[in-house]
């Protein structure tokens, strides 16, 4: 089976060479096939959102090696890295951060047309992706409108707008009362395995991450 992911012997130290330094992560290696959904389970502070950012390209680690697509990331420009991650990475997090100005439709085709895609094509996709979350009734709100259980199914349109191979998500339900957790937590499942994409998902929720097809943990800076 094809991987999508490769992180190997990844490690990461903040405040390095002060007293202060902090050694978040000791070589940590992970693979997530094509088409794998994947959680990592990790208390707060044990480096799941560094690991994340690393693997998608908005941090770099201080030495390892990270494989997109088969694709080695080391050494390449920010111009390519940040080219790659517009076209095979999509981030979820906790809070959605949808831009308060534009309706739920214009946050999804926003990303789209950075990305060079024509509006009419781009206004279809996030119609069709509002369509899967049930959200295509309020497409025309703008997100103070929107409950938060919406506002996050929004979010994770937004995520996949641009048809990612790699969908990277941190604690996508954490900010969420447990009924609507549930719900929207089905909704991206759905929506994930309908797509086909590979996701890692951090949570630290056991009962969510049963769900997926394979759990990690992160500890002490490795994934074990």
């Amino acid at each position: 089976m094809s991987e999508t992911l490769r992180l190997t012997g990844i490690h990461k130290t903040y405040n390095k060479g002060t007293p202060g330094a902090v050694q978040v992560l000791r070589g940590a290696d992970l693979t997530v096939a094509a088409g794998e959904i994947v959680a990592m389970v990790a208390p707060s502070g044990a480096g799941k959102s560094t690991l994340l950012h690393i693997a998608g390209l908005l941090d770099t680690a201080d030495t390892g090696e990270v494989q997109i697509g088969g694709e080695s990331m080391t050494g390449l420009s920010d111009r390519r890295r940040t080219a790659i991650r517009r076209r095979d990475v999509g981030f979820i997090y906790q809070f959605h951060h949808l831009l308060p100005e534009f309706s739920a439709l214009e946050n999804i085709v926003l990303p789209q047309l950075a990305n060079a895609t024509d509006k009419t094509l781009a206004e279809a996709r996030a119609r069709e992706l509002l369509e899967r979350v049930d959200v295509a009734e309020r497409a025309d709100h703008r997100p103070a409108a929107l409950s938060g259980g919406e506002q996050q199914r929004v979010a994770f349109c937004r995520a996949l707008a641009n048809k990612p191979r790699l969908l990277l998500a941190d604690e996508p339900t954490g900010n969420l009362d447990p009924a609507t957790s549930d719900r929207v937590f089905a909704a991206l499942m759905d929506l994930v395995r309908g797509t086909g994409l590979s996701a890692l998902i951090a949570t630290h929720n056991l009962e969510l991450a049963a769900r997926m097809d394979r759990i990690v943990r992160l500890d002490q800076g490795r994934i074990v």
